[in-house]
């Protein structure tokens, strides 16, 4: 017998390139999802049965284009045979199309399906959340959580996307040089996205969902390649790795969330970190700054500390605010104001978060960051109602619990104490 766990971490792992082999076959979206989604269903039958195949992947590749030209045969069986003769012709055509994607360095699979949701006649929302539900199978749920919208908006926004592509005859082939530059920030996004997806989980579940890290990765490791002289693909490369090197540190024994001041730095993963920081240092040398060059830049700051006390606040604070001009957006001013209280105390960072409450309505960190701060100053019922409100929007169990670590410290006796030990919760610290 096969265990379930093992069964669904292997779907999930080789959706992206079973999809992305049956959207070459069959030439559209929804009938490649439901090509492999058949598939997928053939595998729950037969694999606790008769064991797991040897490649995954190709098993359901094989699987899900022969369910999908059962299907077309099915559709069309009243028609003549012209049905019949393209399905005969299709191996040729693939034989050429994955010949000419490997002139253009195309030798993976996913990324070409990547580019193809990212083309330019979708507007970028639409192409980033088209490809993590594609290339990736998160749940509109999750995609909605990624871009702090409604499940139901972001339901219309893939559903257009779909829609578009399907009528505006958008070609699934590869795109040339010019256009690849052209589009590589939408799949840069798309890349991080799919890592935060990752990188987001509990310590539940953070062994099933470890390989969207890992994937985001290899699929930047494989942009690098492509893109070798490009910054802004060094810069999300090494933030990724940057990131991950602190995975095996971020949760205790008990799957309770370590606040990276908190955290064994011994145990962070030091060949990640050393590539991580020698990208980095190659991406400024080309000094055209982006978003994705001084997130990592802020990352390595983090990583080449020793100690937490080592940490330079002041650069990470005047990083920040670059990164604010880069790209306005209440998350990036809320990571500041960790910095910002590191620096200017409590009151400072708190003033520089209030504005930012009508936005940050619905996120969890939000109310972490404020109820941390407002502990601090020792205003324990604003902070209570703060960390209430955090607890109801956690996405995970470890970060309710977190949080409600805070809580248990209001009941201290002396407020000197709670001060002390207060930290402000951020996604940026974890």
């Amino acid at each position: 017998m096969t265990d379930p766990a093992w069964i669904s971490t292997a779907l999930s792992s080789a959706r992206p390139q079973a999809v992305a082999a049956l959207l070459r076959y069959f030439r559209d979206l929804d009938t490649a999802e439901e090509a492999f989604q058949e598939a997928c269903l053939r595998a729950l039958r037969n694999w606790p049965e008769k064991g797991p195949p040897r490649d995954p992947a190709a098993w359901l590749i094989f699987v899900g284009r022969n369910s999908g030209i059962d299907a077309a045969r099915r559709r069309s069986k009243q028609a003549p045979l012209p049905a019949e003769e393209l399905v005969s012709d299709l191996e040729d055509v693939e034989a050429g199309i994955a010949e000419r994607l490997d002139g253009q360095h195309y030798r993976d699979d996913i990324l070409r399906l990547l580019f193809i949701c990212c083309h330019p006649d979708l507007p970028a929302t639409q192409q980033v959340a088209l490809a993590l539900r594609i290339v990736s199978g998160l749940s509109v749920k999750q995609i909605a959580r990624a871009f702090l919208v409604g499940e139901s908006a972001m339901e219309q926004r893939i559903t257009r996307a779909k829609a578009r592509i399907a009528n505006a005859d958008v070609p699934f082939e590869a795109p040339g040089p010019v256009e690849r530059s052209e589009r590589v920030a939408a799949v840069l996004a798309m890349v991080y996205l799919v890592f935060n997806e990752g990188y987001s989980a509990g310590a539940t579940e953070i062994a099933n969902r470890a390989p969207l890290c890992e994937e985001a990765i290899r699929l930047a490791r494989l942009l690098l390649r492509l893109f070798q002289t490009e910054p802004e693909v060094m810069g999300l490369t090494a933030l990724l790795l940057l990131q991950h090197a602190r995975a095996a540190a971020r949760f205790n024994a008990e799957g309770e969330l370590v606040l990276m001041e908190d955290q064994d730095r011994s145990l962070w993963n030091r060949s990640l970190i050393d590539e991580g920081l020698a990208l980095i240092d190659k991406a400024m040398r080309h000094r055209r700054s982006g978003p994705y060059q001084i997130q990592a830049a802020i990352a390595a700051l983090h990583a080449r500390a020793a100690r937490p006390e080592d940490t330079d606040w002041a650069e990470i604070d005047l990083l920040y605010s670059v990164l604010e001009s880069m790209t306005p957006s209440p998350v990036v001013t809320l990571n500041r104001a960790v910095a910002f209280a590191k620096l200017r105390g409590p009151e400072a960072a708190l003033k520089l978060i209030e504005p930012l409450a009508p936005k940050l309505a619905g996120y969890f960190h939000f109310f972490g960051v404020k109820g941390g701060l407002l502990m601090q100053l020792g205003r324990a019922e604003e902070a209570r109602e703060a960390f209430d409100r955090a607890i109801a929007l956690a996405n995970t169990a470890a970060e309710a619990a977190h949080i409600r670590m805070h809580l248990d410290r209001l009941s201290a006796p002396s407020p000197k104490s709670v001060k002390a030990n207060t930290k402000a919760p951020s996604s940026q610290l974890q």
